[in-house]
């Protein structure tokens, strides 16, 4: 236990802001870093170490976990464990479905209304991707790519859509984080965008429809060989 514990601290503060509750707090931290693998599957993740860590009663982290279970990012054995799940594949593909669905309407809307400003935003996301790409900080190019989408759903009017795909998507995300470091994969991630972004500005629907199905279709078309080299990260 007391290596997971040690990782956590080491990869972000340990104390929480006391003007916010903790318990969203303690879910954030965890979950976040149970998708970028700091907490890999099988991460044991024990209550009285965490409330330690984050300074907190049990309280919230017993909260923390309950949320996380409910997303499927761990498993809670009664009376014995708290593990971090493996990846679930196929809540993996409903995340990708759910996802694909929305977001071909959403980019086909945005190319009919042209909004410039919109294009600018996605200019600057797309910037900071490439600057993450080069330096091999793969944490921010994620949160980055994130930012990208979370653009399109905001200037269509569908934030709580992105609300929904984000807690949805805790197993697909960790897919594309153990993809990601492939040869090539953050490059074609931020000329797929590129595409998108000149489509919407376009006024071109359908090249922003085909453009999008791509991207969303790389981590998945690419499965059998995650899984050939992490096969102890995955569901059968």
């Amino acid at each position: 236990m007391e290596a997971t514990h040690t990782a956590l601290r080491a990869a972000r503060p340990a104390r929480l802001d006391r003007a916010r509750q903790a318990a969203p707090q303690v879910f954030e931290r965890l979950r976040n870093a149970i998708i970028a693998l700091e907490l890999p599957p099988g991460a044991p993740l024990s209550r009285a170490e965490l409330a330690g860590q984050f300074g907190v009663s049990s309280t919230p982290v017993r909260d923390a976990l309950m949320r996380l279970e409910e997303e499927g990012l761990v498993d809670v054995f009664p009376q014995h464990a708290t593990v971090v799940s493996r990846v679930d594949v196929g809540r993996a593909d409903q995340a990708h479905f759910l996802r694909q669905a929305l977001e071909l309407e959403i980019v086909r809307m945005l190319a009919e209304q042209h909004d410039q400003a919109l294009v600018i935003r996605l200019d600057h996301a797309i910037a900071l991707q490439q600057q993450f790409a080069k330096a091999g900080d793969f944490e921010s190019f994620i949160a980055a790519d994130n930012d990208f989408h979370a653009q399109l759903y905001a200037a269509a009017g569908k934030q709580d859509l992105w609300t929904l795909v984000r807690s949805r998507s805790g197993h697909i995300d960790r897919l594309r984080r153990l993809h990601l470091p492939s040869p090539g994969k953050a490059q074609n991630i931020v000329r797929h965008h590129k595409l998108i972004t000149r489509a919407i500005e376009a006024g071109e629907a359908d090249a922003a429809q085909q453009h999008l199905r791509k991207h969303l279709s790389g981590t998945l078309s690419e499965l059998d060989k995650i899984r050939s080299h992490h096969p102890e990260y995955l569901t059968d």
